[in-house]
């Protein structure tokens, strides 16, 4: 029994010292050991394993991958306490010291928004030591009265110092959660600009339930990056460094980009792991300064090609020069749907530049901007075989109905999106099992970079029958309906759904 006993204890000791080091990444905005070893396991996962995270886990990959960390911990944990409790105390501690250790390694070498070097590695060094403080407590034996009495088990004092340890995790965690609430300050303080040049009024929705809105809902707006810790950056502290093949380096603070030319437009994003038919689009109202103006005050010297950016955390993307200077709303977002950028989608700032897939220009929380070229760098993806340019394919969507959704015999309705951003969608077309293709009724927009609503009104006969859907884009380009999965460049194909009718 006082084996079992110790496995608990065990666990509790490490769940103690992750919950102290999480209050501590907290505080210091420095990675929580179990983000540290997370974010090196997504770097070192070969692609296809990231792809299949992504197609299958969806959101839920980063949340899975921390309870797999923190299971596997727990278990390692459980070990050292059943082998403290059968005396092999020095054993126990050395165990926690070298799961604390691994973090301590982790956190040095893995991507992190740290701002120094002592955020960077408090975090892991606190958790390392609370790791052997609490096993030796867990482990400890009761000093014999006299040299002969044997070392027993005391299961009381056992478990009042379990108990004392899991307080002081309870109230780490506790802390932690307070703690982290108040990073909303930061935003708080952010006052959203108006912009120079405002975008018109916003299309109305169309009314068909369960059809994506015109808007995403910063809420619900999609979010796929690397990242387990999402950075906490002071507005106050933040600084961007325009530099590489330039005529004059700039240095850029928040406030100071406040004070630039603004302007307002709706721009459609869309992830390059979209499946057809994925949820990785989204289409939100941007505020902030044209890229272009900036590069025209450093003057972008001969030869330059590309824009090699830089997350808080160290990730690089690299953006064809040509797509921020062609004259598209390319900009640096200080705001998203009438809001400062959530945190989640790179507060204080981060790059929008529509027509291309995220991962070639869609740096959340950057800090660094060097006109360049291709020759030069490998950006982050595209070492890992995604293509080094990425324009977004002409794709649409069915969101009603769902597959395998019981629909009504009579008149029914279809309804989706459909995008071709910088090309804009003119056509949207549907056809019923092996049918004619038929025209979709179009929304209207204001441009070419959102993507486009559409209904499809059809007479539905008893049966099973199959729904496809297909945009052309505004240079009258037709959708492909050859099949590709994500990789390198972007998937393709034509969306279908099976519907019941009765």
């Amino acid at each position: 029994m006082h084996k079992t006993l110790g496995a608990v204890g065990g666990v509790v000791a490490a769940g103690t010292a992750l919950a102290v080091g999480y209050l501590v990444a907290d505080l210091t905005g420095g990675p929580w050991p179990v983000d540290a070893v997370g974010v090196q396991v997504i770097d070192w996962s070969p692609g296809p394993v990231k792809d299949w995270a992504v197609r299958t886990l969806g959101t839920a990959d980063r949340p899975l991958l921390r309870v797999g960390i923190c299971a596997t911990l727990a278990i390692i944990a459980a070990v050292a306490g059943w082998l403290g409790a059968r005396g092999h105390r020095r054993t126990a501690v050395a165990i926690a010291g070298g799961l604390g250790l691994v973090g301590f390694v982790f956190a040095i070498v893995s991507r992190s928004a740290a701002g120094s070097t002592v955020d960077r590695l408090l975090p892991a060094t606190v958790t390392l030591v609370v790791a052997v403080l609490a096993m030796a407590l867990v482990t400890r034996r009761p000093t014999p009265e006299t040299a002969e009495a044997p070392v027993g088990f005391d299961r009381r004092r056992f478990l009042v110092t379990v108990s004392a340890v899991a307080v002081v995790g309870a109230a780490a965690a506790g802390a932690a959660r307070f703690a982290g609430g108040s990073g909303q300050e930061l935003r708080a303080r952010v006052r959203v600009p108006r912009p120079t040049d405002a975008a018109g009024p916003l299309q109305a929705s169309v009314d068909v339930p369960g059809i994506s809105p015109f808007t995403t809902p910063n809420a619900k707006f999609y979010r796929v990056d690397t990242l387990l810790q999402v950075p906490r950056i002071d507005p106050r502290d933040w600084e961007l460094r325009i530099h590489g093949l330039v005529d004059k380096e700039l240095r850029l603070s928040f406030d100071q980009l406040l004070e630039r030319r603004l302007i307002e437009r709706d721009i459609t994003l869309t992830c390059v792991s979209n499946e057809v038919g994925g949820p990785y689009a989204g289409n939100a109202r941007w505020i902030g300064v044209p890229i272009a103006d900036l590069l025209r005050e450093a003057g972008v010297r001969q030869g330059a090609d590309a824009v090699k950016s830089t997350s808080v955390d160290g990730l690089t993307i690299g953006t064809p020069l040509a797509a921020l200077t062609d004259g598209r709303d390319a900009i640096l977002a200080l705001a998203m749907n009438g809001e400062p950028l959530p945190f989640e989608h790179g507060f204080p700032v981060r790059m929008v530049v529509p027509g291309l897939y995220g991962y070639v220009s869609a740096t959340k929380w950057i800090v660094d901007f060097e006109v360049t070229r291709f020759t030069d760098f490998s950006a982050y993806w595209t070492d890992r075989g995604w293509s080094v340019e990425a324009p977004i394919k002409t794709s649409s969507r069915i969101d009603v109905p769902k597959g395998f959704a019981t629909v009504k015999a009579g008149p029914a309705v279809a309804a989706g999106v459909a995008w071709a951003q910088r090309r804009g969608i003119s056509k949207v077309e549907v056809k019923v099992d092996n049918g004619p293709w038929q025209p979709a009724r179009l929304a209207p927009v204001d441009g070419p970079d959102t993507w486009r609503q559409w209904t499809f009104r059809w007479n539905a006969t008893a049966g099973t029958h199959k729904l496809t859907v297909r945009a052309t884009d505004a240079t009258g380009e037709l959708q492909t309906d050859r099949q590709a999965p994500p990789r390198p460049n972007g998937s393709s194909g034509l969306h279908n759904t099976v519907v019941m009718v009765e």
